[in-house]
């Protein structure tokens, strides 16, 4: 075993600021890296002690694993823990930390390797029994051969970048004649983000919906899975909503793909905590997508309803111990949603909308999680994503999650740049999503920005109200304050 007394986030923000809290509770101290654009963050201040490590472009900072396995050398850091983006699915980092000695909080470099590549993946998992979408096992260099591949799949098929994720180097394409232009714009697109060209073909599955299933593997060969999360509601290929569990899966199928996503951990004897991604069709059938060998931003409703801090057990197994639980030890409770708060403007089809936080004020009340980096008067970087926090609700039943997030949503309060909470509200609200009737295209169907506009007239309406009463209170302390330096009746009649 490995005892872990201080660790390093290489990360910033919400996720810096979450994995310190667990490590707090855990009596271990942390150490945070910030750039310039971060120097007044909370997770920087939150921290034991904290290191400038580079300017504000994550190029200059926190993407420079040699300056952070210094600052580690320089602390007697045990352990870095990546959070996720930024290095944390880095092949070459993980392995620089071992070379270091440095504990890497995540699986081995191998693991991130093989699962980094989706075609690697799909090779890695072919003899584990686990359903794949219908296509091709290797990579498409010749566009006749891919065009032939596509007819004996079946229009419409998905050309797909290798490496990389978010939606880039994806390319739906509807008949032959379209194939070899979206083949190029694909392997363009995956070229310049990711640095790797390559593509493959499969089937392209019409109105899916988007399942992951949370695992956790120990280094002594036990794994096991927190059930699933769906996370159907997307913009631009980007996770905007997550729930858990799914609104409809069955006992039977969840756990079925709870033993496909096991396997598919012990195809690279992964360890520590990981996300198998699944496309769930119409017709009830699911096939794996990839795996995400982090912690995942939406993390937070797997803990809500399996009682289970991923962190708190990462770190654990990142120090040899075996997994806290067992697979019958868990069960499901209640149902939990959460909304991505993006500064975001989601009349402008969700473009960045970045500024001050003039007011910023978090929902409170049962059932209601915020976790955030952000505090009123602080700005939100337009170098980083533009998220602000993620708004978390749990409740019963998926009835009372939604109502208990519509709640959460009206209470939060943000002045200063457009956020997607009306979109959360637009989501919680709408009927398909109610009934839970609805795919991955359920901003594309069911959105409008029309009827979104009547709830951001409400939005105003509530803000103007919370401002005016912000600046009463001010007035209302003045006048206390001026009464408190008068002579009170008490002490006067004290004096005759």
């Amino acid at each position: 075993m490995k005892s872990i007394k201080k660790i390093l986030v290489a990360n910033r923000g919400e996720i810096a600021l979450r994995v310190m809290r667990t490590a707090k509770e855990m009596g271990i101290s942390t150490v945070a890296v910030f750039s310039e654009a971060d120097r007044n963050a909370v997770h920087v201040r939150f921290a034991d002690e904290a290191v400038c490590i580079g300017p504000a472009p994550s190029n200059q900072s926190y993407l420079l694993g040699d300056k952070i396995i210094e600052v580690c050398k320089e602390l007697n850091v045990d352990a870095i823990h990546p959070g996720y983006g930024f290095l944390s699915e880095n092949a070459g980092f993980a392995k620089l930390c071992e070379d270091a000695g440095v504990i890497f909080i995540g699986p081995t470099p191998h693991a991130i390797s093989v699962m980094g590549d989706k075609l690697s993946a799909k090779h890695a998992v072919k003899d584990f029994e686990v359903p794949q979408v219908p296509g091709g096992d290797g990579e498409v260099k010749d566009i006749a051969a891919g065009k032939e591949l596509a007819k004996e799949i079946g229009f419409p098929v998905l050309i797909k970048a290798s490496a990389g994720g978010g939606g880039k180097g994806m390319r739906v394409v509807e008949k032959v004649e379209d194939f070899e232009e979206q083949m190029a714009l694909a392997v363009s697109e995956a070229t310049s983000a990711f640095g790797n060209g390559a593509v493959f073909v499969e089937k392209y599955i019409t109105n899916p919906r988007h399942i992951e299933i949370q695992i956790m593997a120990d280094s002594h060969g036990n794994v096991c899975h927190l059930f699933e999360r769906d996370c159907s509601v997307q913009r631009r290929h980007q996770k905007v909503v997550e729930e858990a569990p799914s609104a409809v899966l069955t006992p039977e199928k969840r756990e079925a793909m709870g033993k496909a996503a096991i396997e598919v951990a012990r195809s690279v004897d992964y360890t520590g905590a990981g996300t198998v991604e699944f496309i769930y069709t119409e017709d009830h059938q699911f096939y794996f997508l990839e795996m995400n060998t982090r912690l995942q931003v939406e993390h937070p409703v797997t803990e809500m309803v399996s009682g289970i801090d991923l962190v708190r057990e990462q770190i654990r197994v990142a120090e040899g111990h075996e997994l806290s639980f067992k697979q019958e030890d868990l069960k499901i409770n209640g149902h939990s949603m959460e909304v991505r708060v993006y500064a975001e403007n989601p009349w402008e089809n969700f473009s960045p909308d970045i500024g001050t936080l003039d007011v910023y004020s978090r929902p409170l009340g049962p059932g209601v999680r915020v976790d955030d980096g952000f505090e009123q008067g602080m700005e939100v970087p337009i170098y980083y994503d533009p998220m602000i926090s993620k708004l978390v609700t749990h409740g019963e039943n998926r009835e009372e999650a939604m109502d208990r997030m519509i709640r959460a949503i009206d209470e939060y309060r943000v002045l200063g740049v457009e956020t997607t909470l009306p979109f959360g509200k637009y989501v919680m609200q709408h009927e398909a999503f109610r009934s839970g009737n609805f795919s991955t295209n359920f901003v594309n169907v069911h959105f409008d920005a029309e009827k979104l506009s009547a709830v951001k007239n409400d939005e105003l309406e509530m803000a103007a109200i919370f401002a005016s009463k912000l600046l009463q209170d001010d007035a209302d302390k003045d006048r206390f304050n001026n009464k408190v330096n008068e002579p009170s009746n008490w002490k006067r009649n004290r004096t005759l």
